[in-house]
């Protein structure tokens, strides 16, 4: 049988519940004191801190908000540091435990939902550390070719020489091969072209190189080279390689144009010719026979028919 405490009774376990309570406040006041003070050390620590840190990857990261996300990082993470120090120094041991679990947790969730999200925000934070490009660059990836407009977090925006804006999600450009034209500063032109059989090869290679070297944006002129790369249908067929500043001044476009004039010009002034596609029936190979002889036993084979229908109808006629 529960035996109910009297009035007397209750107001004095209230009382020593109670006087116990006060008794562990009053004891811990000291250690709260303290961990409100480093709370406050550590906001202060880490609103200098993150400023600092901002004004440091301003300085090296090519992208603002890469740059300030960065910052933010760092400044919550000294945040965290002081905040669990003070729970710690108040005897909340479980408390910081529980709250870093908590945090693993809930990171690891966020992580699942928006995979492709922080996928391209890891790789746009990634991508601002190594600086692969940088806004202004000629860059190609997949079939993205173009201008580096601008650099986000979540992704890059490309300007293409069609003139359209093209947003590539920023994995697109961590995971795959990208070209940077810009980084070096050079490009090198190459223009094929076909000479006839008949021409000489080394003659067309002097007449076009003294050709292309007469252009004032034609870098590494010692480098400018001309190469028989094969045997055509109906030429030999010839690389020309020259080299240029890139991005500069003309356009790539215009150069290459230019490059293709004068090597059409270098050779009509060296009498070289670029044939037309021709294609040669040869009957006297091994096996063959020549076509005037076949055209002839061809002639031969009709003839006794046609003088033969030619006699029946004049035999007719009489």
């Amino acid at each position: 049988m529960i035996s109910i405490p009297s009035v007397a009774e209750a107001e004095k376990l209230i009382e020593e519940k109670l006087g116990g309570w006060f008794d562990v406040v009053i004891s811990h006041i000291p250690n709260f004191i303290v961990a409100v003070v480093i709370a406050i050390v550590f906001s202060i620590i880490a609103r200098f801190a993150g400023q600092l840190m901002k004004n440091l990857l301003r300085r090296s990261l090519d992208s603002k908000q890469i740059a300030d996300l960065m910052a933010s990082i760092f400044k919550v993470m000294v945040l965290c540091v002081g905040l669990f120090i003070a729970l710690d120094f108040m005897g909340l041991k479980g408390t910081v435990t529980s709250l870093l679990a908590g945090a693993g947790i809930v990171g690891l969730a966020i992580g699942f939902a928006f995979q492709d999200m922080t996928e391209n925000l890891i790789a746009g934070i990634a991508m601002g550390i190594r600086k692969p490009f940088k806004a202004g660059d000629v860059i190609e990836t997949d079939d993205v070719f173009g201008s580096v407009h601008s650099i986000n977090l979540r992704n890059t925006l490309i300007e293409s020489f069609y003139g359209q804006l093209i947003l590539v999600p920023n994995k697109v450009l961590f995971r795959n091969v990208l070209k940077n034209y810009t980084t070096l500063g050079v490009r090198r032109i190459e223009v094929p072209v076909g000479i006839s059989y008949g021409d000489d090869i080394e003659k067309a290679k002097e007449v076009i190189v003294d050709k292309i070297n007469e252009f004032d944006f034609v870098i590494r002129k010692d480098e400018t080279a001309v190469y028989a790369e094969g045997f055509g249908d109906s030429s030999i067929n010839l690389l020309v390689w020259f080299w240029i500043k890139y991005p500069g001044e003309p356009d790539f476009m215009t150069v290459r144009h230019k490059g293709v004039v004068a090597v059409k010009q270098a050779l009509d002034a060296a009498d070289i010719s670029i044939p037309f596609p021709i294609r040669t029936l040869d009957f006297g190979i091994k096996g063959g026979e020549k076509l005037d002889a076949m055209i002839s036993d061809k002639i031969n084979q009709q003839s006794p028919k046609q003088q033969g229908g030619s006699n029946t109808g004049s035999n007719q006629s009489e």
